[in-house]
């Protein structure tokens, strides 16, 4: 299979995945206090893969669609979870580190969207309460279910994707890899 058709198929499953562990959590994935969405998990995927990172954006814009938000955490939603991906996959690849971006970028950030979204009444105790309860389930699943999964793709899913590099015993590329021809390698 070509390079290309490999990041396609990462993509639309790594999107498939996020919409199927959000959309069946319903409300408990749009609460503006705490957000049950294990699709989140995902988002430390950047860190081993940052291909993947418009599944994750295609994904969450697709899971959005179930918001009581409407279009404002569909677009900006979106463009929070795209901006934690890439900061995950580019400056915070540690295992350890790699949730901290989608954690804080949606605590801190997606109460704002939701404000603009026309949440009535919202005040700073408010706005504090909601960024709290997000850190906190944010927390729970990116470190809780996020972790294991990086490990999981550490070991089982980015050798056999065998889109970074040769993964040969010999070091020198083998025919089904495309990594070193035509590069001098």
């Amino acid at each position: 299979m070509k390079k290309s058709a490999k990041y396609i198929a990462v993509n639309a499953v790594v999107a498939a995945l996020y919409v199927a562990l959000t959309v069946p959590f319903g409300a408990l994935a749009t609460n503006p206090y705490i957000q049950i969405r294990p699709g989140e998990a995902l988002t430390i995927l950047p860190a081993l893969m940052p291909y993947c990172i418009p599944g994750l954006a295609i994904g969450c814009a697709i899971g959005n669609i179930v918001s009581t938000f409407g279009i404002w955490d569909i677009i900006l939603g979106t463009l929070i979870t795209t901006i934690a991906a890439l900061l995950t996959a580019f400056v915070f690849k540690k295992f350890y580190f790699a949730p901290l971006p989608p954690i804080l970028l949606n605590a801190f950030l997606l109460p704002l969207v939701w404000l603009l979204a026309g949440t009535d009444g919202m005040t700073w105790v408010i706005y504090l309460m909601q960024v709290g309860g997000l850190l906190v389930s944010q927390s729970v699943v990116c470190y809780g279910l996020g972790i294991p999964l990086y490990f999981l793709a550490k070991k089982r899913i980015v050798p056999m994707l065998r889109l970074d590099e040769c993964r040969s015993k010999s070091g020198i590329c083998c025919e089904s890899c495309t990594v070193g021809k035509n590069s001098g390698e």
